[in-house]
């Protein structure tokens, strides 16, 4: 409950201006905060002896212009925007992602009646944004490898080659989280990077391989194919422990055992699926992309 103030006739003017008399364009709003002691505002009578000053300079007391009246109202109005708001704090349920959830409330907030609308806020907000970066964030990452590969061979052709395996890693990631119903957050981006790597790696491992026995005079097909099959028990070796060094991360509970999820569970299939189509597909672009340099 709480007081509410009516204005009745009368000459009360609620702007303020700098002189008398002015024209109404030479006024402007301005809030006033009054304080007094307690013995002056501690009954709804003791306020309406408040004295403000009118028009032409002199003082009047509210009572003369405000008729006061009680009604049920809340005691505090949420704004967002500028506009009345209803706050609406949540967490996704258990076995679901943040990402599912706000998915949920957006499909709910499309149910609302007509003048009503909808907006993230606060770590919602920042999910939400951040999700749009992911390309821009992988464009980026492949560019850096692309370049230090390219000053470390001093060539363009075999960080190209090399580059067109990073899909098949992040295709492997991309279906395990969607296969696991997780969100895309911060951590899934964190194993996509990792996932960026450890792909090139493996195509590096047949690829400088197979330079090197062109440097020796033999044909690309024929230095791809023994490279792969020379290169082949080390790279299964290596992704393999990698691996399954991942599986504790997506089989953990406890505290924080989501973000170990989003980590261990991208990771997981970005080198399941980095490994085993790499060993075929590494050998045919390095080919494909040797061929077209030399014409």
């Amino acid at each position: 409950m709480g007081p509410s103030i009516k204005r009745s006739a009368g000459h009360a003017n609620t702007r303020s201006c700098e002189a008398a008399p002015l024209t109404p364009q030479a006024c402007y709003v301005q809030q006033v905060i009054v304080q007094a002691d307690t013995a002056y505002r501690m009954q709804l009578t003791d306020l309406l002896k408040v004295s403000v000053k009118h028009k032409t300079g002199g003082m009047v007391s509210l009572s003369s212009f405000i008729t006061p009246s009680w009604v049920q109202a809340p005691q505090q109005l949420n704004r967002y925007q500028g506009y009345p708001a209803i706050r609406v704090t949540g967490s996704a349920a258990p076995g679901q992602s943040s990402g599912s959830a706000m998915a949920e409330m957006d499909r709910l907030a499309s149910e609302l009646p007509q003048g009503f609308r909808a907006e993230w806020a606060g770590s919602s907000l920042q999910e939400r944004e951040s999700a749009s970066q992911l390309p821009a964030l992988i464009m980026l990452s492949i560019l850096v490898v692309f370049m230090v590969l390219a000053a470390l061979y001093e060539s363009w052709s075999i960080p190209f080659a090399v580059i067109l395996v990073v899909p098949l890693g992040l295709a492997g990631a991309v279906c395990a989280i969607m296969v696991a119903d997780m969100s895309n957050d911060v951590f899934f981006r964190v194993g996509m990077i990792t996932i960026i790597g450890l792909s090139t790696k493996n195509a590096i491992l047949i690829i400088e391989f197979a330079r090197q026995l062109r440097l020796q005079g033999m044909d690309i097909v024929a230095a791809t194919l023994q490279a792969a099959r020379q290169r082949l028990r080390p790279i299964l070796m290596t992704s393999l422990a990698f691996t399954l060094g991942v599986v504790p991360l997506m089989l953990a509970s406890g505290a924080s055992d989501r973000t170990q999820h989003a980590i261990g569970t991208g990771v997981f299939g970005g080198m399941i699926s980095g490994t085993l189509l790499a060993i075929f597909f590494v050998p045919v672009i390095f080919g494909l992309v040797m061929r077209m340099y030399k014409k």
